[in-house]
């Protein structure tokens, strides 16, 4: 009898396994259909600035942004793909299947790195990366997720264990170089100040930098339907990925879109928080969550009056929305050229530097003041700062204080 039990347990135990084999399989299969579908010709600025040595990494970002891509990257041109495994937390095989499995089946099969896309789709994926980390110490792990991720939230606090990494959209200068082959360097502020940009073989840089304030921030611009594939990433993240972070219902989803219609219509959007209330039904402090969600998951940027970074107690004097492309996207027929410059100057900038509100212009950087507008553009509003520059729109080259807008786009 107690044969015939060791029989059949020893069954189940294989049937067991051999099921999970043969999903894991198929996770395998989808993987390296991918990893032979991934181009090689143009890296990311995010992909350099990684260390990839580490045991832990998360990367993340808006939707849209290349972070699937750049994962993929690392694996063709750094790892042995044999050694590798890419899911994506959206796969139907963790609707049976646990993540801490996955990784220790893969860890028996000779596995060293697991990458998980999308992994603020997996519902305790904060509790299992832990579990992960704990029990294989040879097992590097790099997982990529929505921008409003935060990996301190809950009881499993992976801030002692993960090394974080945010990716944004396309700059002017890598925009150049993924959709026309053109090269140029990378340039510091002091560089840019300085007037040192300039970009090989390119006369006429307008055209060129007028493109990419209206479709040229997110790479699959360059497939069809640009303006539809923008819209759906922007209805995912307001009614998918903040409602699921946040654990609010879908109709705080639509809330958030009217929000976002209200200030995509402004001239940049000055921010009361008590009309916005009144207007969408909500409290006005719902109202500065909301804002605050909507910023992490990169649909706008609100810009504050004193240093701390995006959990600052510093006051937000105006809202953006995160970037030009956007603005010609839901703002149509309302797209205003100084809201354009302004979303531009402050989305290219933040990068690098804390961008704040200028108590006499427009945004202040390291105690630089800065003032932005057309060719026209006077230098009135910066007489009083001790270092004060005029940054032009529709200028081709800068001399003294005035500084070409375009410049900007080459910081990163």
């Amino acid at each position: 009898m107690q044969i015939s039990q060791k029989i059949a347990l020893d069954l189940c135990i294989f049937v067991f396994l051999q099921k999970n084999f043969c999903t894991m399989d198929i996770l395998l299969e989808h993987y390296h259909k991918l990893l032979k579908e991934t181009t090689t010709d143009f890296f990311r600025y995010k992909f350099f600035q990684i260390n990839w040595n580490n045991r832990l990494i998360g990367l993340t970002g808006p939707r849209g942004v290349g972070k699937t891509t750049l994962v993929l990257q690392h694996i063709k041109k750094d790892l042995n793909p044999s050694e590798t495994l890419y899911v994506t937390a959206e796969h139907f095989y963790f609707a049976d299947n646990r993540l801490f499995d996955l990784a220790d089946l893969f860890v028996k099969r000779g596995g060293k790195y697991l990458f998980i896309d999308e992994i603020h789709k997996y519902k305790e994926w904060s509790r299992e990366l832990k579990l992960i980390y704990d029990y294989h110490s040879k097992l590097n792990v790099v997982f990529t997720g929505s921008s409003v991720l935060d990996i301190i939230k809950g009881s499993s606090d992976l801030s002692r264990r993960a090394v974080m990494y945010s990716m944004q959209g396309l700059s002017f200068r890598e925009y150049l170089h993924f959709f026309h082959n053109i090269e140029a360097n990378i340039f510091s502020l002091d560089e840019i100040l300085a007037h040192k940009p300039e970009i090989q073989n390119v006369e006429h840089p307008l055209p060129l930098f007028d493109d990419y304030l209206q479709r040229g921030y997110y790479p699959f611009a360059k497939f069809d339907d640009y303006d539809i594939r923008l819209q759906q990433i922007v209805n995912q993240t307001l009614e998918g990925d903040i409602p699921l972070y946040a654990e609010i219902n879908m109709a705080v989803g639509r809330k958030l879109k009217q929000m976002l219609a209200i200030i995509a219509k402004s001239v940049p959007f000055k921010p009361n928080f008590s009309k916005i209330a009144g207007l969408i039904g909500v409290s006005r402090n719902s109202v500065a969550d909301y804002c605050l969600l909507m910023e992490e998951a990169g649909l706008i940027l609100q810009l504050r009056n004193s240093a701390g970074g995006i959990h600052s107690l510093g006051k937000v004097e105006k809202v953006y929305l995160d970037n030009t492309n956007l603005i010609y996207s839901l703002a149509r027929e309302n797209t205003n050229i100084g809201n354009v410059r302004e979303t531009f100057f402050f989305n290219q900038t933040k990068v690098r530097y804390e961008t704040l509100a200028s108590p006499i212009s427009d945004f202040e950087i390291e105690g630089l003041t800065f003032e932005i507008g057309g060719r026209n553009k006077e230098q009135k509003q910066i007489q009083s700062a001790e270092r004060g520059f005029v940054v032009k729109d529709n200028i081709e080259t800068g001399y003294e204080n005035i500084v070409p807008l375009w410049h900007f786009g080459l910081l990163y």
